[in-house]
């Protein structure tokens, strides 16, 4: 219907005028939203100023606030988007080389693989915290008690994905997206079991995304990690009653073995070490060094299984390692 190169620069935006669609439509039939806005009603919340061009994906009743309020604010996610930039362009790409002088062999090539996956990173939390400070430009992104305004929005937290306690929390790392695939995705499919709901969540994700391979390739491995790690770390905090569990603990918990404990904070250590390498592996696909036209037309499923193939497949291994261990246990 369109050709590659076009659709991969409107995509984007494409996929935030699907998400508003579909969450305004499943508002509407749960009959937790207002009444059936009118076709001018729809455009606008569709072609809203503030996120049709980035994102991020906003309810129709956030709209509504905005629309219907004065409020305007200059965020300082503008500062933090340029940081990452600057990073994503020019510190990621020459300075691990520069600190870590590894030459040839598996590690260099590790190395080169983990300095494009921070790269890719920060191209994206560069994106995010545009979209982010345009939305809240434009009104969007505050809770309101009293007279009290709270300017809340948050699109992306980049130090809670790279430095992660778990893969279960690195795939909320674009938050207003993590939230709608979990409203009007996850927990409507929660019926069929976890697992399947998981594998439905991650399917939406990478057809919202544009059905291409590597997308779909990296969006279901994460589906298969996050739910390995996921059973993986309850058994071991049951086995062993410690706070390992891939999401803290709260403060009042029942377990026996606090984080304080030395040995317990070596274990979450090791899956935050664990996330890294996944993180690195996955972002191994997003080449910097592949041809721009390349790129531009989307990654193809032999850019993919080479880039895996080179690395040994390891990340894959691993998961299938854990739940082997996972099923002894």
């Amino acid at each position: 219907m369109i050709e590659t190169m076009t659709w991969h620069k409107i995509r984007g935006s494409q996929m935030v005028v699907a998400m508003k669609a579909i969450s305004l439509a499943f508002d509407l039939d749960r009959g937790t939203g207002p009444a059936v806005p009118n076709p001018l009603e729809f455009t606008g919340y569709i072609l809203f100023v503030g996120t049709v061009v980035f994102g991020p994906w906003v309810s129709y009743s956030s709209y509504k606030e905005a629309i219907e309020s004065h409020k305007l604010k200059c965020s300082v996610s503008w500062v933090k988007c340029q940081v990452c930039l600057v990073i994503s362009n020019c510190i990621a790409p020459y300075l691990f080389p520069y600190f870590i002088p590894i030459h040839g062999g598996r590690g260099r090539r590790w190395l080169h693989t983990y300095e494009n996956a921070v790269s890719f990173h920060f191209s994206n939390y560069f994106v995010g915290h545009l979209s982010e400070s345009i939305t809240v430009l434009a009104g969007v992104g505050f809770t309101e008690d009293k007279d009290n305004v709270k300017w809340d929005l948050k699109v992306v937290k980049p130090l809670n994905v790279e430095l992660a306690r778990s893969m279960v929390l690195v795939v909320t790392w674009n938050i207003p997206m993590s939230r709608w695939l979990n409203t009007y995705v996850f927990k409507s499919a929660l019926k069929f079991g976890r697992f399947p709901s998981i594998i439905v969540t991650y399917t939406d994700s990478a057809l919202l995304h544009g059905l291409s391979f590597h997308l779909g390739a990296v969006l279901l491995s994460l589906g298969f990690i996050t739910y390995v790690e996921h059973v993986l770390r309850k058994r071991l905090a049951a086995i062993f009653s410690a706070c390992i569990l891939s999401k803290q603990c709260p403060t009042d918990c029942h377990h026996q073995h606090q984080k304080i404990h030395l040995w317990v904070y070596g274990i979450n250590m090791a899956f935050s070490a664990m996330a890294i390498f996944h993180l690195t592996y996955l972002g191994s696909l997003f080449d910097a060094d592949v041809e721009n036209l390349a790129a531009e037309e989307g990654y193809v499923a032999n850019h993919t299984i080479q880039k895996w193939s080179e690395l040994s497949w390891a990340s894959h291994w691993l998961v299938f390692g854990c739940w082997v261990f996972y099923r002894l246990i």
